[in-house]
């Protein structure tokens, strides 16, 4: 799976809230100053040819969704920054966040019990 371009992500977030999405509805859900329709339009294209969205058809418009889903993609960029920067380790990962006070005492105990709770 390629991994998104700023602008991508952030039309991608757009198609992953509304589900299903004609361009001006994503142009609506992204941030000011909002992009030129045409630039949008070009980039959903760009992602229907990565494979991220597919589109059915209403005469001459399209309505877009995603075929790849918010987590799977969370799960294959997540695997991805843990083996380029955190030399393929969780824990390392999350030993940082801990460093950093990113992540609480809380927060790690809720992660084992999630451990926990997902043994045999």
């Amino acid at each position: 799976m390629q991994k998104l371009a700023k602008r991508e992500e952030q039309i991608m977030q757009a198609f992953w809230r509304l589900e299903k999405a004609f361009v001006k509805e994503i142009i609506a859900e992204m941030p000011d100053p909002k992009p030129h329709y045409n630039s949008v339009a070009t980039m959903v294209r760009i992602l229907e040819e990565k494979g991220f969205l597919d589109h059915e058809s209403f005469g001459n418009t399209f309505r877009y969704f995603p075929l790849i889903s918010k987590e799977t993609y969370q799960r294959h960029t997540v695997g991805d920054i843990v083996k380029q920067y955190f030399n393929d380790s969780y824990p390392s990962m999350l030993a940082l966040f801990a460093k950093e006070q990113k992540i609480s005492e809380k927060d790690l105990e809720e992660i084992l019990k999630l451990i926990q709770s997902k043994q045999p």
